[in-house]
């Protein structure tokens, strides 16, 4: 085999690899057209993703939301900036350390999450609903099943 060849790697059959490649390609495609149902047209992919992060983690400093995203402190600070403008997020002081500022979201911040959220499963529900059977239905929940068990360490 040379360098370019894109067989799958050693030990892994050809169905593995296959299947590997074409649920990153769906899952990458059904990603897209989940973001695309949110009302977010006026925050970037960025403001989007940190707002979404504030809410899963709750109170949490500027330095630490950029490490969990894995950008610089700078980037960090010029996107909660934007939602900050936006009126999603406030800043309050660390009552652990003064010198520092807790970010947390607003009433408008959390109901944007979950207006989003629900707009995303109305939507994907709707679409099984519309373009799956019932026995394709439950086809996917037994995948979903196996799916998940790829997710366990």
């Amino acid at each position: 085999m040379d360098a370019n060849d894109t067989g799958p790697g050693e030990g892994i059959s050809d169905s593995a690899a296959r299947a590997a490649r074409e649920l990153r390609v769906v899952f990458s495609r059904l990603r897209r057209r989940i973001r695309q149902v949110a009302r977010d047209d006026d925050l970037t992919p960025s403001q989007v993703s940190a707002l979404t992060l504030v809410g899963k983690h709750g109170a949490a400093t500027a330095s630490a939301l950029a490490a969990a995203e894995g950008v610089r402190p700078q980037s960090m600070a010029a996107t909660l900036a934007a939602l900050d403008q936006h009126g999603l997020i406030r800043r309050s002081p660390d009552p652990d350390d003064g010198r520092r500022q807790l970010v947390t979201l607003t009433d408008a911040g959390r109901a944007r999450i979950e207006d989003n959220q629900q707009l995303r499963e109305e939507w994907l529900a709707r679409a099984f609903q519309d373009r799956c059977t019932e026995d394709e239905r439950r086809t996917l929940l037994r995948a979903m099943a196996l799916l998940e068990r790829l997710t366990r360490p």
